[in-house]
């Protein structure tokens, strides 16, 4: 995913592993769903 070389469009779903980066091509809103829950959410390494 970091080489660009991963698309999904409209009604697909994906695992999308951690450390990947995403845009969006086009003028269409997206919706994304994030099931990891907030465990690791904005860690900042303090704790």
């Amino acid at each position: 995913m970091d080489d660009g070389e991963e698309e999904f469009g409209p009604g697909d779903a994906a695992v999308i592993p951690p450390g990947h980066n995403a845009w969006v091509v086009g003028n269409e809103p997206v919706v994304g769903i994030d099931f990891t829950g907030l465990k690791e959410y904005a860690k900042d390494g303090s704790s």
